[in-house]
């Protein structure tokens, strides 16, 4: 009897399997919702892991110690950094890839360009960039005329994960939650590292991150060319303050 009901089970899933379509290891291929977790996923091979933004300098000058300023200072950056600025671009880039509108594309990575203050927030943005231009040659999810044209541009980070985003099918404050909680996954890690932190604070954090991703999102979706900044001085200080400091983990 037992014999008998392992193998009707058996052939119930080899045809169970054998009728299901087979997706392809395109991200073309892939259900929008499993894109989304694929692109947010901190496996993405981008070297996303290597950068702590600045707060490996914050921890080195006293202004982060323990699991509480951590928590403010990613959150402080957050809102007053990443959905002013790069989320609030990264939006427009979604549908100026969707669009095909090149020339908006261009004057939008040159902003982002601009706007990377110091030498190593700028080598976060090109290395990440290219290694995001790469991983959609390799999964063959982009044709030769668009590679041509990122390269023909500075194929900064934001630009080339919005060309991501573009192909999912998913809405646009679907696309930004995914860049936000990547950002604030990547981020809680560097700061588990490098304060350090145990597992759980590291998951109270982004569990805190998480509840503030929305509103930064809803926020980023309203700024418009007037109104996006990138005006961080103290960012931008530390930043370039990290490049000489005597002991480092990250490359920002």
């Amino acid at each position: 009897m037992c014999t008998d009901l392992i193998a009707s089970m058996t052939i119930d899933v080899v045809s169970v399997a054998a009728a299901a379509p087979v997706s392809t290891s395109s991200p073309a291929g892939t259900p929008a919702l499993l894109q989304l977790i694929w692109l947010a996923s901190p496996a993405l091979p981008i070297g996303g892991f290597s950068y702590s933004e600045g707060l490996e300098a914050a921890i080195d000058h006293g202004l982060v110690h323990d699991e509480h300023s951590a928590a403010e200072w990613l959150m402080d950056q957050l809102h007053l950094t990443q959905s002013r600025g790069d989320m609030a671009v990264l939006g427009e880039m979604i549908t100026a890839w969707q669009a095909l509108d090149h020339e908006r594309l261009e004057t939008l990575s040159q902003w982002v360009h601009a706007t990377r203050e110091s030498a190593e927030l700028r080598l976060q943005s090109e290395q990440m960039g290219r290694s995001m231009l790469e991983w959609l040659r390799n999964q063959e999810a982009i044709d030769s005329a668009t590679i041509a044209l990122c390269n023909r541009w500075v194929p900064t980070y934001p630009l080339m994960f919005a060309l991501a985003l573009s192909r999912t099918g998913a809405s646009l404050e679907q696309c930004l939650q995914t860049y936000a909680f990547g950002w604030a996954e990547n981020m809680v890690q560097a700061a588990i590292k490098s304060v350090p932190l145990g597992q759980n604070s590291g998951q109270r954090m982004l569990t805190k991150l998480a509840q503030h991703i929305a509103p930064a999102v809803s926020h980023a979706m309203q700024v418009n060319d007037d109104t996006r900044q990138a005006f961080s001085p103290m960012l931008a200080i530390l930043s370039a303050q990290h490049e000489t400091q005597y002991s480092r983990l990250f490359r920002s």
